[in-house]
């Protein structure tokens, strides 16, 4: 994504990073599998194929060099989705996934339910009160310009914190300090804790309101890598004066079919029983997409 910050290794192709993706998508469910408490796993499988465009094909970042001040920056607003952050981090090499899977959740652990930059280094940002991210990334964007830094500043939001007036601050922010080395992706799995999103917030006309704010809008199946990868590889230039969003339909659980668009699963554990039938489930939606 920046000029300056070339990725160390050549970047992988659209069927390697869907492999990449069942990867991190098992992960995620062995690690719900083990772990005592609630794994956010709803929205940590919607964000997942994005997760793994960014961290494995998009972000200039190099996990031997991680203060290299041409990398991209990367902001996790919606920080309860940090641990699918970590896995897909792991997987890019920053550390063990088996680090995360010892530690998770624990006192002291660099690998808490919500990022901190201050316990794991690679992290920019702390973050888990949501309407924070996008703000938080339009002053590192601000920052970048003053300095004459050329690197992106790269957020991902969940559409139900888009609820937050400080988003719609941030965006307007944004668009007028022209801030084209700024990029959104947005979650939109339509799903809050309790409820789908237009019971609640209606969203609608979502795009619109993007481009109200003068933003430039791009609009994918977050779930088809091949989009993915076409709108990083189509993102203006970090000089241009417009930010833009990549607004990317999900949906919420996404690969294991009792989950899918299940309120029950924004937070939950896996017996063995369990794990075994979402495994099943995984593998047989990994079947079906590649016939």
């Amino acid at each position: 994504m920046s000029d300056t910050a070339a990725l160390t290794t050549q970047r992988p192709s659209v069927a390697e990073l869907e492999e990449l993706a069942y990867e991190l998508r098992a992960k995620l469910l062995q690690l719900c599998g083990t772990y005592e408490g609630a794994v956010h796993i709803g929205g940590d499988l919607s964000a997942a194929d994005i997760f793994t465009a960014l961290y494995q094909y998009g972000l200039s970042v190099d996990p031997t060099d991680i203060r290299n001040p041409t990398r991209d920056r990367f902001v996790l607003s919606k920080g309860h989705a940090a641990v699918c952050m970590y896995i897909a981090m792991a997987i890019r090499g920053f550390f063990s996934y088996d680090g995360i899977v010892d530690t998770y959740g624990q006192l002291d652990s660099a690998y808490g339910m919500h990022p901190c930059k201050v316990q794991l280094p690679g992290v920019e940002c702390s973050t888990g009160s949501l309407g924070h991210g996008l703000p938080l990334a339009v002053g590192m964007a601000l920052s970048a310009r003053g300095r004459g830094e050329s690197h992106r500043v790269v957020c991902l939001l969940g559409d139900g914190e888009t609820g937050e007036g400080s988003v719609w601050e941030a965006a307007m922010a944004a668009r007028s300090n022209e801030l084209g080395n700024l990029v959104a992706f947005v979650d939109r799995n339509r799903q809050l804790m309790t409820s789908f999103a237009e019971e609640r917030v209606v969203f609608e006309p979502y795009p619109d309101k993007w481009a109200a704010f003068g933003w430039n809008v791009v609009q994918v199946d977050g779930h088809d890598m091949a989009q993915l990868v076409a709108a990083i590889d189509a993102l203006p230039a970090t000089d241009s004066d417009r930010p833009t969003v990549v607004i990317c339909e999900t949906v919420k659980g996404k690969g294991v079919d009792f989950m899918e668009a299940n309120l029950a699963w924004h937070a939950g554990s896996l017996g063995a029983a369990d794990l075994e039938r979402a495994m099943a489930s995984l593998d047989a939606s990994r079947q079906k997409e590649s016939v």
